[in-house]
């Protein structure tokens, strides 16, 4: 192992958007034993901070392969196309449409029943984007256009977490 390989080369997966989480895991788990400062601490205190480094490196590479959002921005990434999401917000039209259309629903809903509808149209959006995405990484290989996908999934998301509070604002 080196500090340098990326996530899927300290992982031992391949570097896919499709991951089997399992997969993933259970590799965390073997990592994280062979890692473990306890395992060091008849080496003194040097060998347990840097066995402390690798349990931190591998923790940080768990959270971004198992999250799809983070996993595709860091796939892009690696191939030059970074989201730049605080910076880059630009979407196509018929996207920023879709999201002002969900806003006005979700300020107009009144019960439970509206909002199940609108949270099922968020999910099936959500699904799209994630099979969007495994597509524009792993079939086509357009690291722009999956950064693009990466920024609207983010957006969707956040309305989703949105939706969520409002099912909160309705149940008290």
């Amino acid at each position: 192992m080196n500090l340098n390989d990326t996530d899927f080369q300290l992982f031992a997966v391949p570097a896919t958007f499709a991951q089997d989480r399992a997969a993933l895991d259970a590799r965390w788990k073997e990592l994280q034993r062979e890692a473990h400062p306890d395992r060091f601490a008849a080496q003194g205190a040097a060998a347990q901070r840097v066995a402390m480094q690798w349990s931190v490196r591998i923790n940080e590479a768990y959270q971004r392969l198992k999250d799809p959002i983070r996993r595709a921005s860091y796939i892009c990434e690696l191939h030059g196309a970074p989201l730049n999401a605080e910076n880059n917000t630009a979407m196509p039209p018929e996207f920023l449409m879709q999201q002002m259309e969900w806003r006005e629903a979700l300020d107009d809903v009144e019960d439970a029943a509206s909002l199940e509808k609108l949270q099922a149209e968020v999910e099936a959006a959500r699904a799209r984007a994630l099979s969007s995405l495994d597509w524009l990484i792993d079939e086509k290989g357009d690291y722009p256009a999956a950064a693009q996908q990466v920024r609207a999934l983010m957006f969707i998301e956040r309305f989703g977490q949105d939706v969520e509070a409002k099912f909160d604002q309705l149940g008290q």
